[in-house]
């Protein structure tokens, strides 16, 4: 019995519970920690974390059942403590089951099952000793005997840290992957609650009863000696594990210092192992160079990159023999990376070798050096340098890419560092710019109120309160936002007749236009006509003004005005005069504020969209010149950029090259001046698309141009080299730009300054189109009495140059964004106040060209183009060639352009003999006029270019002389304006009709006789008819004049002819008219047709010169005008006879009736088409280079 009571009181032993020596696992657990373990899970278990015991492949099918009490009463247990279900139920183990799982960890009760225990136990007595103790009893009774003897349960403490981590369904014991032990409702549980008192409830049962109290007691005691056995146990197990664990590392440390001192022994004597072969070979290498006289050597004998090397000199054979101190200088790949100066020290080697290390970085492919002492003695190797190759390097180009790339990096970032000093000082100015601007507005604030006032003044004192028998206020006495009558005597005035009386009003000078307007009402008042009237005075009232009136605004007829002075009167108690124009002051100077604001708004508004639309049209018209090449040449892809690979497909059938068995394409860049060289030549093949053949080609990326010719063979044969010029086609986003050229006009008229005809156009907006292509250009003009300086910036003497014997006095000035030097003589050839005419013209222009050839030579000029104009600057060409290539202008080529064969002929001939290139102003014209004598023996070097127009002068988006702005977006509406706004001006009918427009000089050459019948032919087709222009020759210009007074009589409505030169009705003509007509017989390029078709005018024209280059007709030329990259964009007519007139005109006048949105949308696009100086431009820079090429 004795025994028994102790295998009571003592927790039940693990090795019991699990007989059959099943490993054990202590694993984690998630519920709440019973109060009286509390301290001794913090102070034992890894990061506080609570441990269950679990056994591994647990059979409980082999426990025997434990004897149980029987049910408590209902209600008489204490809290927490729940009756057992019978053992077996198989019903209770599912409700069991069912309720763990909906209830989880709720508490002791819920988690584990009570102790049962067979005896008698007065409840009352033992229940506070109960409920303390059967959470512990149930929780630790499992694993008691266990931790009471280490051994029997063989708990290691690899399993025990292993396991820590595993986690506990509900808190339970668990098997491996099979059942688990689940809380005290379940049968399982209650197969637990069997082995914790198994050993208890026995035979002996009735001593259990008898002795109740000394079992409690002892049953305390045990528990509280196993808790400190507990304790204990795994204190000794905790250390035990952290000394094992320290222990092996200690040995592992041991064993890496061991490895490490092993590697450092090897490498040690791998280092003494090399060391004295390099003393061997050093040795060896100096002996052997000493003895065949060479004062230098290096190791190791192949030098490689990102290595170092030891450079050996022997001093005594070196320049360098009596200096104390050695130096080397050096730098890699052509003295062009990472230099170096490294002093060198002596040797152990025999003879005065001295030596030092030097690192060979990863991009070297050579190393360049000399040595010296340190100031001014060197050793240079003769001048040419020591060298020493590096093996296995990158190559020289792969370093050219490298240095490129570098050089792009440095250029990105100086391009981000200069945005940002820009944007800070646009900032900055703009700043500045509203200070001023706020400084203005204020200040016009001030005067603008002082103007108010003073008129104010003025006007009080003629106001009054009322005036007898014709006006009064009731009450006498008011002030702002009051209701007053206002009294009127209708009877006083030219109103008496009227039905109705109304008061138009406002206040304080009419300061804010009407604001009153009340109908009067009959009044009571028996003495007289009064009405009255309901009247809100204005809050910043000082003076009321008014008038009287038969009706409302708007629709009044009569009106009693005082006598045209108008009625006013005195507020009596307005506010205080001075706060009121304080704040007058102030609301002014908001209203001068956003009104200034809004403008300039709207003006970077228009600015920006200009040139947005400008660079669009310059990117479309890059793009039409690349593709007008497609039939022979074209590029995959079109745009080029640097570091692409190319594609260039090319088509011999339209070339020399045609029938030819090979294609071979010859490939260079930058205008053959790229350091690397022509390619190698490269045989094209067939491409996929029919008669073209291709080649492939990388793109560096220091190029910005790409240059090709095309031959036969391998060696050469006939080439097609685009008969002189090569094919070049731009590069984008290299790492260098095109160098600059310079080019000089020497011409004797310039737009608008000194504009005669075309010549000074083309003089003015070819230059600003080469200029803005990055190139330097200088214009040479003589300096004329008669000249607009109005449009001359910074206009000022710039130097004198005595020539023929006379002084020329150079001046300096910018026209539109040129520089300008006007060639003044003293002795008058340019005082006769016009520029042609004179009967000397000859003598006093070729004057000009040699004083402006003077001035280029006297000044240091090195221009690389000199391009002479017509036969005025014609001369410039053979007096360059005789007087001056020679001496000091040797750089320069020339290039000569024809602008009208049909003046100066024999200057023409002359400069076309001593030009390097020639051009003229359209391709057809140069065709036209080349069978002539003075210009056939020069064809090989003669050229046509079509002109272009100013696109900023000429346009329709900021044209002050037009209506409204307009672009290609609102065509339609911004020429209906202009066309009402034309109308009006000249008195025609306002009417919806076709308007043909005529803008030339009344000369036989412009087709006098042509617009002649076109003007009659538009007026029978019941069109509108515009001219503009005059004659020089007096009987042509009396012809027009008589024309003109019987259409002005006979069709007033429809025709009216304007004989005289008027540039703003020029600009309103092309943007009103829906025709423009130009029926010259000969036109080498002519401007008024690409002017017209700028404001969205269509062209009518005859096929002639540069007529027929630009216009294509929407019926015939689709195909022509495809090979242009274009799309039809007018009407045109061969013969110079009445017929030939009214087939294109008819057709154009039906075109406008018949099909108004077919016409609307062809005057869209030819807006859209760029007619500008982009395209020529380009074609000029292609000569030039071309002529620099000559030699």
């Amino acid at each position: 019995m004795e025994t028994a009571l102790l295998r009571a009181q003592r927790p039940v032993s693990c090795s019991s519970a699990f007989s059959d020596g099943r490993r054990l696992k202590i694993e984690p657990c998630v519920t709440s920690v019973p109060w009286r373990f509390t301290s001794w899970h913090t102070r034992n278990l890894s990061y506080g974390v609570p441990f269950r015991i679990s056994a591994a492949n647990a059979d409980f099918s082999r426990r025997r059942n434990r004897k149980t009490s029987s049910a408590r009463p209902g209600g008489s247990s204490p809290k927490g403590f729940v009756p057992k279900s019978p053992v077996g139920t198989s019903t209770q183990k599912k409700d069991t089951e069912k309720d763990g799982e909906q209830k989880g960890f709720s508490g002791p009760t819920r988690e584990h099952s009570a102790l049962e225990l067979k005896s008698d136990l007065d409840e009352e007595q033992n229940l506070e000793l109960i409920e303390r103790n059967e959470i512990d009893e149930e929780r630790y009774s499992e694993f008691g005997d266990h931790l009471e003897d280490t051994s029997t349960a063989s708990i290691d403490s690899a399993a025990f840290t292993t396991e820590q981590d595993r986690f506990v369904k509900n808190g339970s014991l668990v098997r491996n992957s099979e059942e688990v032990v689940e809380s005290p409702q379940k049968e399982v549980a209650s197969t637990r609650d069997i082995d914790d008192v198994t050993d208890v409830v026995d035979d002996n049962g009735d001593a259990l009863k008898r002795n109740e109290q000394d079992d409690d007691t002892m049953k305390v005691k045990s528990f509280e000696l196993d808790e400190e056995r507990i304790h204990e146990d795994f204190l000794k197990l905790e250390m035990e594990t952290n000394l094992r664990k320290q222990e092996a590392e200690a040995a592992l440390k041991l064993e890496m210092e061991a490895y490490l001192r092993k590697q450092e022994a090897e490498a040690a004597l791998k280092l003494e192992m090399e060391a004295n072969l390099r003393k061997q070979e050093t040795e060896r290498l100096a002996m052997e160079n000493f003895e065949r006289g060479n004062k230098l050597f290096f190791y190791p004998p192949v030098v490689k990159p990102d290595l170092d090397i030891e450079i050996f000199l022997n001093r005594s054979l070196s320049t360098l023999s009596n200096e104390p101190d050695v130096l080397i200088m050096g730098a890699f790949n052509d003295w062009r990376w990472k230099s170096f100066t490294v002093r060198l020290s002596k040797t152990h080697l025999s003879g005065d070798w001295w030596s030092c290390l030097i690192h060979v970085p990863k991009e070297a492919y050579k190393m360049d050096f000399v040595f010296f002492n340190g100031q001014n003695v060197y050793d240079n190797n003769d001048k040419k340098d020591f060298s020493i190759p590096v093996e296995g390097a990158m190559d020289p180009i792969a370093f050219e890419d490298l240095l490129l790339e570098e050089k792009r990096r440095e250029l990105e970032k100086l391009a981000k560092e200069e945005a940002e000093r820009e944007r800070k000082a646009e900032e900055q100015r703009r700043i500045e710019a509203e200070r001023v601007a706020s400084e203005a507005d204020r200040a016009q604030a001030r005067v603008e109120v002082e103007k108010r006032r003073e008129a104010l003044q003025q006007l009080i004192k003629k106001a009054a309160k009322s005036v007898d028998n014709v006006w009064y206020i009731e009450p006498s006495e008011f002030k702002g936002d009051d209701m007053v009558r206002l009294y009127y005597n209708r009877s006083s005035g030219p109103l008496a007749p009227a039905n109705e009386l109304w008061i138009h009003g406002g206040h304080n000078n009419w300061k804010d236009g009407l604001t009153i307007a009340e109908r009067l009402d009959k009044s009571e008042r028996k003495d007289g006509d009064w009405w009255y009237a309901k009247v809100v005075v204005p809050d910043q009232a000082l003076v009321l003004d008014w008038v009287f009136a038969d009706g409302p605004p708007h629709s009044a007829v009569v009106y009693d005005n005082n006598h045209r002075q108008d009625f006013h009167a005195i507020v009596p108690n307005s506010r205080l005069e001075e706060l009121y124009w304080v704040e007058e002051e102030h609301r002014i100077y908001r209203k001068l504020q956003e009104e200034r604001r809004s403008r300039e708004e709207a003006i970077r508004a228009k600015a920006e969209k200009t040139a947005r639309m400008k660079a669009e049209t310059k990117e479309r018209t890059l793009k039409t010149f690349f593709l007008s090449q497609k039939h022979i040449v074209y590029t995959e892809p079109l745009d080029l950029k640097a570091g692409d690979t190319v594609t260039v497909f090319y088509n011999p059938a339209n070339t020399v090259l045609h029938g030819k068995s090979e294609i071979w394409f010859r490939c260079s860049f930058n205008r053959w001046t790229h350091r690397n060289g022509p390619l190698p030549p490269q045989r094209m093949v067939p491409a996929e698309n029919g008669s073209h053949v291709k080649a492939t080609v990388k793109i560096p990326l220091d190029a910005y141009m790409i240059d090709f010719v095309f031959s036969e063979r391998e060696d050469g044969g006939i080439f097609d080299n685009k008969y002189g010029m090569d094919y070049h086609i731009p590069v984008f986003g290299g790492l260098i730009r095109e160098p600059p050229m310079h080019v000089v006009h020497i011409a004797v008229e310039m737009a608008p300054i000194a504009k005669v005809g075309g010549l000074g156009d083309v003089v003015t907006s070819l230059s600003r189109a080469v200029q803005e292509l990055n190139h330097n250009v200088d214009i040479v003009l003589p300096k004329y009495d008669c000249l607009n300086l109005s449009n001359v910036k910074d206009f000022q003497f710039h130097r004198s140059c005595p020539w023929g014997g006379t002084e020329i006095k150079v001046w300096h000035g910018k026209v539109e964004g040129l520089s300008v030097y006007f060639l003044e003589p003293q002795n008058g050839f340019f005082g006769r106040g016009c520029i042609y005419g004179c009967n000397n013209d000859g003598e006093r222009f070729a004057f000009f060209c040699h004083a402006a050839l003077e001035f280029l030579q006297q000044s240091g000029f090195h221009p690389d183009i000199i391009h002479c104009h017509d036969w005025s600057s014609a001369p410039v060409a053979w007096l360059f060639k005789d007087h001056y290539k020679q001496y000091g202008l040797s750089k320069a080529r020339i290039v000569f352009t024809i602008h009208n064969l049909e003046y100066g002929a024999h200057l023409i001939g002359k400069a076309m003999g001593y030009s390097d290139k020639a051009t003229t102003v359209s391709n057809t014209y140069s065709k036209e006029i080349s069978g002539n004598p003075i210009i056939a023996p020069h064809l090989f070097k003669f050229h046509g270019i079509v002109n272009g127009i100013d696109p900023d002068i000429w346009d329709p988006y900021n044209d002050k002389f037009i209506p409204i702005s307009y672009s290609p977006e609102n065509v339609v509406e911004g020429k209906r304006a202009a066309k009402e706004a034309l109308q009006q001006r000249l008195g025609l009918k306002k009417a919806d009709l076709p308007l043909v427009g005529i803008i030339t000089r009344l000369t036989h050459q412009k087709g006098i006789h042509l617009i002649k019948h076109a003007i009659g032919r538009t007026l029978e087709r019941n069109g509108q008819v515009v001219l503009l222009g005059s004659a020089p020759d007096p009987r042509i210009q009396n012809d027009f004049v008589n024309l003109a007074n019987q259409l002005h009589s006979s069709h007033a409505g429809h025709a009216r002819l304007c004989l005289t030169y008027d540039e703003p009705l020029s600009h309103l003509i092309y943007a009103g008219a829906d025709f423009i007509l130009v029926p010259s017989i000969f036109e080498p390029c002519g401007l008024t047709q690409l002017t017209a078709m700028r404001y969205g005018s269509i062209p009518v024209v005859r096929k002639t010169g540069g007529l027929y280059d630009t216009v294509f007709d929407v019926d015939h030329d689709k195909e022509r005008a495809q090979a242009q990259g274009l799309e039809p964009n007018g009407f045109n007519f061969d013969g110079a006879d009445s017929a030939g007139v009214d087939y294109a005109l008819n057709r154009a006048l039906s075109a406008w009736y018949d099909g108004r949105d077919w016409f609307n949308s062809l005057c869209k696009r030819v807006m859209e088409q760029d007619w500008s100086w982009n395209r020529p431009a380009l074609d000029y820079m292609e000569l030039y280079h071309a002529a620099r090429k000559l030699g």
